[in-house]
Formats: structure tokens, sequence, C-alpha cells
């Protein structure tokens, strides 16, 4: 059973576009989304420094166009499920046909933008933190005033809140954690500081005309699968400024029967994850074209 995943703000990389926008018929649909949502995402995906790209209300639309060109160049794909993490929850969207892409853009670019608009009223941003025990890590977050906005698997907790905040942890990590690493992200996603965004990004919402999924849809904020389109867009919602549970969605993945799974471009993060928790579940990073070949011989394999 194959899973296609999405991956979340922090995947980007400068000029990561450019190889996916050489395929047919690539070029003319990004023009087209670009046109949709006032964002030149040709621009930001091929010539924009890091900087440019980590602004919040760039990189989450250049995410989820890169997503869904790559997962359209795999050709006709039916996996057994589909999941996002963060922002890549809306990519996923798109995948099980509760969006049409247009929308899904759309929708996006207000988060964008809506997110950004909340990150500027204080200084805040995420670091991951590699090892530790969670339970450990979690209240040692908590006692600092952070929030384990993330909760990755595979000794993965990611922390949100202010700068300050983070300078403290970086000083006084919690006991077995080996590393704290900054994410290139401009806020505390999924946290009480992104509460001004949920208002505004349920107003967007309220024109989409979402469809029920077509495949099994796993909502990272509780890894269970979610049956109605309405249900859906009222999770992406209030994902937000809510934790990503992404060790339950790989629970479920495991509980679903997965054994392989793909995650589209920018990929790697999620593969990197599944790789330590999903022992014996194929991978995949579509990282470039030139992976397309290997991708559509795992789907020949595992595809329903």
């Amino acid at each position: 059973m194959l899973v296609l995943v999405a991956p979340g703000q922090g995947a980007q990389t400068p000029g990561f576009l450019t190889p996916w926008l050489e395929l047919s018929g690539a070029s003319d649909r990004v023009s087209a989304w670009s046109d949709a949502i006032g964002l030149d995402l040709a621009h930001y995906g091929t010539k924009a420094d890091a900087e440019e790209i980590r602004d919040t209300a760039v990189a989450q639309p250049l995410l989820v166009a890169a997503g869904l060109l790559s997962a359209t160049a795999l050709g006709a794909t039916i996996p057994g499920a589909v999941a996002g993490h963060s922002v890549g929850e809306i990519t996923a969207a798109s995948f099980a046909g509760v969006l049409d892409d247009t929308a899904a853009l759309t929708l996006v670019r207000k988060r964008g933008l809506a997110m950004a608009e909340a990150a500027a009223i204080t200084e805040t941003g995420m670091s991951a933190l590699l090892g530790g025990d969670p339970e450990v890590s979690v209240a040692h977050l908590e006692k600092l005033g952070l929030t384990p906005a993330n909760v990755n698997g595979a000794g993965q907790i990611v922390a949100a809140g202010t700068l300050e905040q983070l300078a403290a942890l970086n000083e006084d990590k919690p006991e077995g954690v080996r590393k704290v690493v900054p994410l290139k992200v401009a806020g505390a996603f999924h946290t009480r500081h992104m509460a001004p965004a949920v208002d505004k990004l349920a107003e967007a919402a309220k024109a989409l005309v979402p469809a029920d999924p077509q495949v099994t849809y796993v909502s990272n904020k509780d890894g269970r699968s979610v049956a109605t389109g309405a249900e859906i867009v009222e999770r992406l919602v209030g994902q937000v400024a809510n934790p990503v549970r992404w060790d339950l969605c790989m629970e479920t993945f495991k509980e679903l029967g997965a054994t392989a799974l793909i995650e589209v471009s920018p990929g790697g993060t999620l593969v990197g994850l599944a790789k330590r928790a999903l022992p014996g579940v194929q991978t995949l990073a579509l990282k470039t074209p030139d992976d397309l070949d290997a991708a559509r011989a795992l789907i020949a394999e595992h595809a329903a």
C-alpha cells in the first residue's frame, strides 16, 4: 500500500522549482497559478534567495505548487492514503480530490499572508530537537514557555515560541537531546501565536466547495483518517494554531498496512522520519525529476 505525503514549511531551498519547470506544461500551469494568486511562483522558485523564500507568505504557496507539479509528473497514481505535514495538508487535500489545484493555491496564499501577519506581532521561531525522550522534552519545553508545535516521531520534536525562549532552549537543552536546530521559518507556527490567523483563514474557507476525499486522507491533527471534505477544511483552518502530530500519522500509516511512502517535492524531511519510524516501508523523496523513474517503479509495485 502506497502513501503519498507532502512536506511542510522549512523544506524549501533556493532554486528548487527550476528542474520541475522544465517538464512539459509545467511552466504554463505555474504561470496560471501565479496569476490566480497574485504571486510570481516561477520567480520565487528559481531566482529568489533563501531569505526571500523564508517569508511565510511566499514559502507556503511555493511548497504547494511544487508538490502539485511533482505529483502530476508521476502520472495517474492512486495511493492508498495521503497526508501532509503542516501546510503540506493543503497539498494532500488536492491529491485526495478535496480541493482543485487553483482552490488549494488560493487557500494557501491566504493562509501564508494571514500567518505572516500574525508572526509579525511578536518575533518568534521554531527549532527542532534531535534525540531525547519525548515526555522529558515536552515537560522541559513547557517549563521554558515553549510549545511542542510538531511532534514528529522518530525522536524529533519541534519547539516554537519567542526568540528569547528559543535562545534559552539552546543554552538549556532537555536531557538526552543531542542537538537543537533552528528551522527556516519566520514564526511560531501551530501555537497560540498564530491565533489571529485562524479567523482570517476561516473566512477564506467559506468560499470553498470541498469534495469528499477519493482516497484515505490522514489528518495531522490526531493521525485520524477523515471522510468528508467539510471536516478536512475545518481541520485545515484550526491546524494553523494547533500542534502537528506527525507521529500519530505514521502510526496510522502502519495500521493501514503501508509498504511504500513517496514524499513529493521538495522531499526529504518526511522520508527521513519514515526511515526511522517505519522500518520495512520503502521510501522515496521526489527531489528532482531525476527521481521520477524510481518513483514510478515504486508505484507500480505498491499502488492499488
